[in-house]
């Protein structure tokens, strides 16, 4: 199966739930009509945390342990699907419709998505704990438009 964008996620005031979108354009500040006041901070480049990225088989893997996880819970702006999530590291590039994302670093969970584990166990997705099942935070490095359905494509 190749790889694809199976949800993209904004929220215009902040905060989760994301709430899905069709079709977005992906700035160099992020998807465009999702707020995110971290996305602001710099770490080793502009717009490190631009877009943050989830994978779709985590979220079922995860439901099926018994959490409330679902598609946008967790504030990721792009969920994807078809990718071995635990190959990913920081560094890698993908083609994400015409938008090139590099990802910048694991996505450190916090209380705010709670909600969506047993007894607010959200450190079930911090990477330094579960490697390969934290949300990730990616750079743009080429903007682009992206589609519900556009194929995602490791460089």
């Amino acid at each position: 199966m190749s790889a694809v964008v199976h949800s993209i996620n904004i929220s215009t005031e902040g905060g989760v739930p994301k709430m899905p979108i069709s079709k977005a354009e992906v700035r160099f500040a992020g998807v465009e009509g999702d707020f995110n006041r971290f996305r602001t901070e710099k770490k080793e480049g502009v717009g490190s945390r631009a877009v943050t990225l989830f994978s779709l088989e985590r979220i079922h893997q995860l439901q099926k342990e018994g959490h409330a996880i679902g598609v946008g819970t967790t504030g990721e702006n792009i969920t994807v699907e078809g990718i071995d999530w635990a190959s990913l590291s920081v560094g890698t590039r993908m083609m994400v419709g015409d938008a090139m994302l590099e990802l910048s670093e694991p996505t450190a969970p916090c209380s705010k998505i709670g909600k969506s584990f047993i007894d607010g166990a959200f450190s079930r997705i911090d990477h330094d704990m579960e490697i390969g099942w934290s949300r990730w935070c990616a750079s743009v490095i080429e903007e682009g438009h992206v589609e519900v359905g556009s194929q995602v494509i490791i460089i």
